[in-house]
């Protein structure tokens, strides 16, 4: 009996979906959440009072606590030095949005969602008037672009990837584990 082999280009091939239906879905799906991102900045303005909101709602972090750990270090850390968490935020969010939309970099951008979302719904969940189904949503939507590669499919990834592979060195071997 033959032993069968796959070469690296075939694995990783086998691991996007087979269907294009399934991978026009899966590009549109990050696509949007790059979207999502990108719109959610209009409120965070640097040159509106307080970040725009943004510091209020991370007051709800405080005012309305899920996770009293999260909360002290809301309230004795992020408070504090608000304007460099406020620029961090601005600048994370639009480097979300700008990768995810482009497929660039998107297992490593979709983590940074994730991350983000948590931190998000750590300090939003309990506000009141809030939907606690959209942080679970954002959720799972950067849990499935960043299981599938979603940038692989009618991105940026797919189209360096194959050239990232063929290079030796750290920074190649980086881009290929993040895309």
């Amino acid at each position: 009996m033959k032993a069968v082999t796959s070469s690296p280009s075939q694995l990783a091939a086998a691991a996007l979906p087979a269907d294009r239906v399934a991978r026009v879905a899966l590009a549109v799906a990050r696509m949007l959440a790059g979207l999502l991102w990108i719109q959610n900045l209009s409120w965070k303005s640097p040159t509106g009072p307080n970040f725009g909101g943004l510091h209020e709602w991370t007051e709800n972090a405080v005012n309305h606590p899920v996770f009293a750990p999260w909360a002290w270090t809301v309230e004795h850390i992020v408070l504090p030095n608000f304007a460099a968490f406020a620029w961090m935020t601005l600048i994370v969010e639009t480097c979300l949005g700008a990768f995810l939309l482009v497929g660039l970099a998107t297992r490593f951008w979709a983590a940074i969602g994730l991350a983000q979302t948590v931190a998000i719904s750590l300090s939003a969940v309990n506000t009141p008037g809030e939907w606690f189904w959209s942080y679970a949503l954002m959720f799972a939507l950067h849990l499935a672009i960043l299981g599938a590669a979603a940038g692989r499919t009618f991105g940026l990834d797919g189209v360096l990837r194959p050239a990232w592979r063929t290079r030796r060195g750290a920074l190649a071997k980086l881009l290929t584990a993040v895309s």
